[in-house]
């Protein structure tokens, strides 16, 4: 075997260790961006401890069907890089590409995967519009609060009425 069959199925390997680690991934087309917005870019990623990164299509496309991802061998065409997590917030890599695709104008999702399961570009849309854990723990207390805090003010309320 060359050198170079060597350095390509460690690639692969490599790739599928990470799919098999990540929770979460998005395809992205970059095309276009500039080499500052794409270090903007990069460094969202960081901060949402999101790796990005670029593969040939050739060889994420044999790391994906090595998994049994069949679905994702049509968006492998032209710039595609990807951007994964491996912790449970699943919404940060399509978020940042979200939020970078609105300020550039030049790049979108294809297409990812959230826990196993193929989304498409409108999946990956609803996904970057879910809000945050602390976002959806917030809502939650806010819910379960509203009843406490009516019946208080109706309490507050009737003593009011009372004292006058």
């Amino acid at each position: 075997m060359s050198k170079f069959q060597d350095q390509k199925k460690e690639v692969v390997a490599e790739i599928k260790g990470k799919l098999k680690d990540a929770q979460a991934f998005v395809l992205v087309d970059y095309k276009g961006i500039s080499v500052a917005q794409d270090t903007e870019m990069r460094a969202a990623f960081r901060d949402n401890n999101v790796e990005y990164k670029v593969y040939k299509n050739r060889l994420l496309k044999i790391a994906l069907n090595d998994l049994g991802y069949k679905e994702f061998d049509d968006a492998l065409v032209g710039p595609t890089a990807i951007a994964l997590i491996a912790t449970d917030e699943v919404y940060a890599p399509a978020k940042v590409v979200k939020e970078k695709a609105a300020a550039f104008k030049k790049m979108e999702m294809k297409c990812g995967m959230v826990e196993g399961k193929y989304i498409d570009n409108k999946g990956c849309m609803a996904l970057a519009s879910m809000p945050s854990r602390q976002g959806l723990i917030t809502q939650i207390a806010s819910l379960l609060i509203a009843p406490l805090s009516g019946l208080a003010r109706a309490l507050n309320a009737v003593a009011e009425q009372k004292q006058a």
